[in-house]
């Protein structure tokens, strides 16, 4: 009788568990210490933690619940979970404390799959200082990721050229302007850094779920508003309004972001004296409708327009040695005029078909209309500067080394139209999870180059490179034909399809008692190139990629991954197009294998919690379509003739090195070299071999919301600044080092942490106002040069262009 009792007493319990399982964990706070007597429940179960911060609770199996973490004097926090079986499931939390004075940009690896992919924060990126305030300053303070333009967004990574890093906005692939030759005809980055809800960024070695490139990929997904919210933001650079709200009956999220740039501050602060009107306007929209629990409709759209107007006027450059000093004086008559129009498209369906299983199929389309016409025209003369202090005409221009002219025209015209549809699916069972997409994209690019250099000295024009003659002018008089130093006339119409896919599956699990995260994936991509009415060229490529973690468990905090794979770069229309400007259908895939392996070291210093993040990497790349680089336009030779590998190792320490605020350092070491048709190995164009970069916050304790932001980076010089028909065999010379420190002071008014109740502050949500002093230290930094020639000493004198010095922008921000 007393065991049927007992039985009785215990089946409840009994079924109890066998419909539960367990959630435990410690929890601590950014100092990895303890919280005891935290609050940690879900409906009316509820329990909390002990002396050591440890609990223990149970939770239902095949529904949905959230836990909440509350304790005083920290911010709560909640966490959704969905067991689908007994399992122990291990979750440490990490709790805010409500006294935190400085906002974050919070750079961490994501630990779910660690698949080293470095997720920012977005929420207060655009109060990091920089000349293209936004995702890409950021990018710029990781190690293996490099930029020695201001004025550009484009980046460099481990080794790889602009061209090689994929950008996607909501899963879809987004493109830049084909014809811009300079960053500070850029303008704006597509991103909307004031529409962003999360950041991803992988180096390399990244899943087969992401597209055809050989070096990285950033992955952005724009919010869902929960809310009317007004942000107008502005500064001495331009400004921006953000609107977001709910609609009917709260189905429709909208977000709509507007933004105006004008670059005239940087551009007025170099050595060139111009007329010089830019205007760079972006207007984008995220439209979100939720129809029912299982389908979603998006619509993502975007319209930027650029107009780069320039006239220069006069320019004086002194450049050389302390022994040696030049001085090179230029008078331009004439202007250029370039215009980039882009517009953007994409409508998505997302279809939850059941807990398991979610379907989301998109059409997009993309169209840039580009035109570049310029006619200068410029007289220079490069003068010897008396050197002698002693002198009476010391500082001044005693003699000429060169005297000449030059004449730049161009009428170029492109018309590209980029749509595609994609249908992308994820299945979820337990740890399992399954990744599969097909897409079917077509390009029709429409492209007319008119354009041509003259160079004249002392009245005798100089004759191109390579046509077989000694120029002896003006001893030895030329009887051919003049014609110009450089000459592109071609017009290409080009034709495109695609047709790529993949499928990936991804694994969380046990070693033992390791935690470990496996993946596996194929892509594949057939394309097809017609050109100019030609017979179309078809090809195809296959890319197996792979990525293992693991966390041990151990006393330490330590994660180890290993990664990489087969990755292919089909030859999009800059990289078939060769220097003379004529299409080769013929080229192939770029090649590259990745190897990559990392470790994270989470530990505690001063009290505080710091991380430590490992990488060593190597690539072999073959097939590879060998190009130069000038300023930001990239020419390609349009064959296969080169094979080149890229090997280095990244380091990056982020912590609390200021209580409360997290700053990071980065190192980056690299090598990279090609040989280019078995002609020896030389170093690459973007054979950054040092990158340090810096990245400080802090606030002054005793006026708390009066806060400062330092954004330092120092990259190696890397080949570069030769004439544009130079062989990079006989032109192996490197640009100066690239330094830069840009300083953002910020006085917080109000905002929700320090809300205002009283007076006329009671209306914003957030109000701020600062200074940002950019190239504090005034370094003059250079990435080309400009070359003058002379016939009678057979001279030419690489001239550095400067980029922006030091320059003071005042902005406010406001929210409502």
């Amino acid at each position: 009788m007393r065991k049927l009792t007992l039985l009785l007493l215990l089946f409840p319990a009994l079924i109890w568990a066998q419909k539960t399982t367990i959630v435990r964990g410690i929890v601590k706070n950014k100092q990895n210490q303890s919280i005891e007597n935290v609050s940690v429940s879900y409906g009316t179960v509820g329990t909390t933690t002990n002396s050591k911060g440890y609990y223990e609770i149970r939770i239902p199996l095949n529904k949905t619940i959230t836990l909440t973490f509350r304790s005083v004097n920290y911010r709560t926090l909640t966490k959704e979970f969905n067991a689908k079986k007994r399992t122990i499931i291990r979750f440490s939390p990490i709790l805010t404390a409500t006294s935190e004075v400085l906002d974050e940009v919070v750079v961490k690896n994501d630990k779910k799959d660690a698949t080293g992919e470095i997720s920012i924060d977005a929420k207060t990126v655009t109060k990091i200082p920089g000349a293209n305030k936004g995702v890409e300053t950021i990018l710029m303070t990781l190690p293996g990721v490099s930029n020695n333009n201001e004025l550009s967004t484009q980046y460099n990574v481990r080794g790889g050229n602009f061209d090689e890093n994929l950008v996607y906005v909501n899963g879809i692939e987004v493109y830049r302007p084909f014809l811009i030759r300079s960053g500070q005809q850029e303008g704006l980055s597509f991103v909307n850094t004031n529409m962003v809800q999360n950041i991803k960024f992988s180096a390399g070695g990244f899943q087969a779920k992401y597209g055809d490139r050989l070096s990285s990929v950033l992955d952005i997904t724009y919010r869902k508003p929960k809310e009317f919210a007004l942000a107008i933001d502005g500064s001495l650079l331009g400004g921006s309004i953000t609107i977001e709200d709910l609609l009917l009956n709260d189905k429709l999220s909208a977000i709509v972001g507007i933004r105006y740039r004008d670059n005239s501050l940087f551009v007025n602060s170099k050595q060139i004296e111009t007329n010089f009107r830019p205007r760079f306007t972006d207007v984008q929209s995220f439209l979100s409708y939720k129809h029912n629990e299982q389908w979603t409709f998006n619509f993502l759209g975007n319209f930027s327009l650029n107009d780069y107007d320039y006239q220069p006027v006069t320019r004086r450059t002194r450049f050389g040695t302390l022994s040696d000093p030049l001085e090179l004086i230029v008078f331009y008559e004439g202007q250029e005029r370039d215009q980039y129009l882009t517009m953007f498209g994409a409508l998505s369906a997302d279809y939850q078909v059941s807990d398991d299983l979610k379907l989301t199929a998109t059409i997009s389309t993309y169209n840039t209309q580009e035109e570049e016409y310029f006619d200068i025209a410029a007289s220079y003369n490069l003068g010897e500067v008396d050197s002698n202090i002693g002198s009476e005409t010391f500082g001044e221009v005693t003699s000429s080394q060169g005297i000449g002219s030059q004449l730049n025209h161009s009428r170029n015209d492109l018309d590209a139209l980029i749509s595609n549809i994609q249908v992308r699916g994820t299945y979820k069972k337990d740890e399992n999870q399954l990744d599969f997409g097909i897409k079917y994209q077509s390009e029709d690019i429409k492209d007319r180059i008119r354009e041509f250099e003259v160079i004249d000295s002392l009245g005798f024009s100089i004759r191109p490179t390579g046509l077989g003659f000694i120029n002896d002018q003006p001893y030895t008089p030329f009887t051919g034909p003049i014609v110009p130093f450089q000459s592109v006339r071609t017009q290409n119409e080009l034709t495109i399809n695609r047709i790529s896919g993949f499928v990936q599956y991804s694994k969380r699990g046990f070693w033992g008692d390791h935690k470990i995260w496996w993946n596996v994936g194929l892509r594949g991509q057939s394309w097809s190139v017609k050109a100019n009415n030609n017979s179309a060229v078809n090809q195809f490529i296959i890319s197996p990629r792979a990525q293992f973690a693991i966390k041990p468990d151990w006393e330490k905090d330590v994660l180890f991954r290993i990664s990489g794979g087969s990755y292919s770069q089909p030859p999009f229309y800059k990289e078939l197009r060769g220097f003379d400007g004529n299409i080769n259908p013929n080229v192939k895939a770029q090649k590259s294998i990745h190897a990559v392996i990392g470790s994270d070291y989470s530990f505690t210093m001063w009290d505080r919690p710091f991380k430590l993040t490992t990488e060593v990497y190597y690539k072999s790349l073959s097939d590879v379509n060998s190009y130069v680089v000038d300023n930001v336009r990239i020419r390609y030779q349009a064959n296969n003739n080169t094979k080149a590998y890229a090997t280095g190792i990244d380091v990056r320490l982020n912590g609390e090195f200021v209580p409360g605020n997290e700053s990071w350092i980065s190192l980056g070491i690299l090598k990279t070299e090609e040989n280019n048709n078995g002609r020896g190995y030389i170093a690459r164009p973007t054979d950054q071999r040092f990158k340090l970069g810096i990245l400080f916050q802090d606030y002054v304790p005793s006026i708390p919301n009066l806060k400062a932001y330092l954004n330092l980076v120092y990259n190696s010089g890397v080949p570069g600044g030769a004439p544009a028909y130079a062989d990079p065999y006989d032109f192996q010379n490197r640009l100066r080092d690239y330094r830069r420190a840009d300083l953002g002071i910020l006085y917080v008014f109000t905002d929700a942490k320090k809300p205002v109740q009283t007076g006329w502050l009671r209306q914003f949500r957030e109000l701020t106002a600062g200074l940002e002093l950019f190239n504090m230290f005034d370094i003059q930094n250079s990435i080309t040069n400009t070359w003058v020639r002379d016939v009678a000493t057979k001279n030419q004198f690489g001239v550095p262009n400067f980029l922006s010095g030091r320059i003071l922008n005042f902005r406010l921000g406001m929210r409502f």
